[in-house]
């Protein structure tokens, strides 16, 4: 259960379901239902080949560049932390979100499912820390692997609800409702990211136990 409630956060967090689909909503006001729904559909297909590229190869990966898991660990709860911290104060965060850049181009595409829903806005490199970090604490762990990787799913079919119905979530929630969402899962991120910190120091053997 620990690990179900760990993996639902981080990636609830770092994914933001709520703030990807007011995202989604601005740069789709000019798309009917259908291309909306399309462009909602293939963006989180997307999104979640990537994100499972990274659970099944992301540890491999840094390890053939000579990355140890401590350095993953801190390396990783540093950028949560950030991001949790600009959740808080209900900043835009670049692990997260689109640059001024990127949204000007997103504007002037039709399709979005690709640049920049499935990336950066869902598989961005926020929620691929996070999946390569939960993928290497649960190593050697099959049932807990298995877990971060339903969670991860699962994460990302409620994004998917939310993005379907991302104008009426917006107008029930409300500008003060989706801050007061995402500033408790900045908290809640900002702690979980400080415990990867602290073990990964424990495990890099700088401090004694």
């Amino acid at each position: 259960m620990e690990t179900v409630g760990l993996s639902l956060t981080t990636f609830f967090a770092t994914i933001g379901p709520i703030g990807v689909s007011a995202m989604f909503a601005a740069l789709t006001a000019s798309a009917n239902s259908e291309a909306r729904r399309s462009m909602a559909i293939r963006g989180t297909i997307i999104a979640a080949g990537i994100l499972l590229t990274f659970a099944l190869v992301g540890e491999q990966l840094l390890t053939g560049l000579g990355i140890s898991l401590a350095a993953l660990r801190i390396s990783g709860g540093i950028l949560l932390l950030l991001i949790g911290i600009d959740k808080v104060f209900a900043r835009s965060s670049s692990g997260t979100s689109t640059t001024e850049e990127e949204e000007r181009e997103a504007e002037t595409k039709q399709d979005i499912s690709v640049f920049p829903l499935a990336t950066p806005l869902l598989a961005g490199p926020g929620s691929m820390g996070a999946t390569i970090l939960l993928m290497a604490d649960a190593e050697g762990k099959l049932t807990s692997q298995v877990i971060v990787v339903a969670s991860l799913l699962t994460i990302l079919l409620l994004t998917l609800g939310a993005l379907l119905s991302a104008s009426k979530l917006q107008k029930h929630l409300g500008v003060t409702g989706m801050h007061v969402v995402e500033r408790v899962m900045g908290v809640l991120l900002s702690a979980l990211a400080v415990q990867f910190i602290l073990d990964g120091i424990a495990q890099s053997g700088l401090v004694g136990t």
